[in-house]
């Protein structure tokens, strides 16, 4: 498989550290809101890459963190008049919730800053010792950036260029307007924790460092997120962790681009901030996920109307191959059937060259509409069930990756439309129309219409 390393500039063949196994590392969210459209994409473009790592064998450890301490958590908390505590227990529910829906599978370990103040107490001391690191008066903890010289790799900017940018806030006691902040120093109303300079809380680039290493190792696979990471954030986690163990941190870089609303940048300002809990209210989230996978990971994409209902009928064509295939009809075998096998054996293939191709999952959708539009007309007539179940297996290895169409929906509906739906099949066998007609009716009050299809009625949202 072939990755674009955002170090190297270029595409590169991923070489794991220890054969048969991906160690990973994405950047997760600052629990003190929804999460938005803009941080969905990494969650399920790095999701995506994990799934099909999986599927060609690899052994995945996948880490996202949680950003459980940090200024807007502070600032909500003061808002709503709580803990800022509560105000990360709320959100990280919130989160699972709308990344559930998305398809997104639970991380193998979500670390969460505040459960790991002793590794970053640890890791900062570390720098301080070794002169990378200096205490202020005021209990802040700074990384000398100009201590470390290959500073400016990842996002190829010089010290120079850097410099000329910089300032220094008056109540900042830095040595050096480009340093950046290991620890700070208590404050009155934060939460904080006894260290060697005092009573204070880590810097925001400090914990993704020591979460990483603790879980991970030292050096690790892939270190991922959004592009907007790479500097300071990505760069910074370089510099204190390269400079605390002498040794290379992650050896691929991989980052999404960017999200436009309607041709605009997405800002508060602007008005145009969504959150994927406001857009489920329009559209099954699996659909956002496809919109998202329908573009090359670090094109950048733009969110508007026209495109989600694009995104919107090809969801609805896969899942209706998906339905017409699992209720195919089976009959004897023919001298069709090998042929068709064979062509799975293609699509499979050509899949897989889009993948390994940098994750290449618009290339990759391709091959999965094709193979739906092959498959829909195979299946149009009896077929043997060794083809059949065949083309079960490979729909369903793409719909895993995809991460879409995966599990029976069934369970979404409340208990009361589901029953509703049986007590109308039950009417219309009695052949009381009139009473099938009312529970339509009822259901449609609810929200849901009825599909009569010929392997039995199905509710839709509407």
């Amino acid at each position: 498989m072939q990755i674009y390393n955002t170090m190297s500039r270029k595409k590169e063949e991923l070489i794991p550290l220890h054969e048969g196994e991906i160690r990973m590392y994405v950047c997760g969210p600052t629990v003190y809101n929804f999460f938005h459209i803009g941080n969905a994409r990494p969650f399920i473009v790095f999701d995506t890459m994990r799934r099909y790592l999986e599927y060609i064998g690899y052994k995945v450890t996948f880490v996202q963190n949680f950003t459980d301490i940090d200024d807007k958590m502070i600032k909500r908390a003061h808002e709503e008049n709580t803990t800022v505590k509560d105000i990360a227990e709320k959100y990280i529910k919130e989160y699972y919730t709308d990344a559930d829906a998305l398809g997104v599978k639970r991380a193998t370990v979500n670390p969460r800053a505040t459960e790991h103040i002793p590794e970053i107490i640890e890791l900062v001391k570390t720098l301080v010792e070794k002169g990378y690191a200096y205490p202020a008066e005021n209990g802040d903890v700074y990384f000398s950036v100009r201590s470390y010289a290959p500073y400016g790799k990842l996002s190829g900017q010089s010290i120079e260029s850097l410099e000329s940018g910089a300032r220094i806030s008056p109540t900042e006691l830095k040595r050096d307007p480009l340093d950046f902040a290991l620890w700070k120093g208590e404050k009155p109303g934060e939460p904080s924790w006894d260290s060697p300079w005092g009573k204070g809380r880590p810097g925001w680039h400090i914990e993704c460092s020591a979460m990483s290493m603790k879980i991970l190792g030292e050096t690790f696979d892939i270190h991922a997120g959004g592009k907007d990471l790479v500097f300071p954030h990505h760069e910074n986690e370089i510099a204190q962790s390269e400079a605390a163990t002498g040794k290379p941190f992650a050896r691929y870089w991989m980052h999404n681009g960017f999200i436009n609303i309607d041709g605009e940048k997405m800002s508060k300002s602007a008005g145009n901030f969504k959150t994927v809990r406001g857009i489920s209210e329009q559209y099954d989230l699996e659909v956002v996920r496809l919109f998202m996978l329908n573009a090359h990971y670090r094109n950048p994409v733009d969110f508007n109307p026209e495109l989600m209902e694009q995104a919107k009928a090809g969801y609805e064509r896969l899942k209706t191959a998906k339905e017409r295939l699992f209720s195919a009809q089976v009959g004897e075998e023919t001298a069709e059937d090998n042929a068709f096998i064979a062509k799975l054996d293609e699509f499979r293939n050509a899949f897989k060259e889009n993948m390994d191709d940098d994750l290449n999952t618009a290339g990759a959708l391709g091959v999965f509409f094709e193979f739906a539009r092959t498959t829909n007309a195979f299946v149009s007539e009896k077929r043997g069930k060794k083809a059949i179940d065949e083309a079960k297996k490979l729909f369903m290895e793409f719909a895993d990756v995809f991460g879409i169409l995966i599990k029976d929906k069934a369970d979404e509906f409340p208990e009361e439309a589901i029953n509703l739906l049986n007590e109308r099949t039950e009417a219309k066998k009695a052949k009381n129309y009139a009473r099938a007609d009312e529970i339509r009716e009822q259901l449609k009050a609810m929200g849901f219409a009825v599909e009569d299809t010929r392997e039995g009625a199905k509710l839709k949202k509407i």
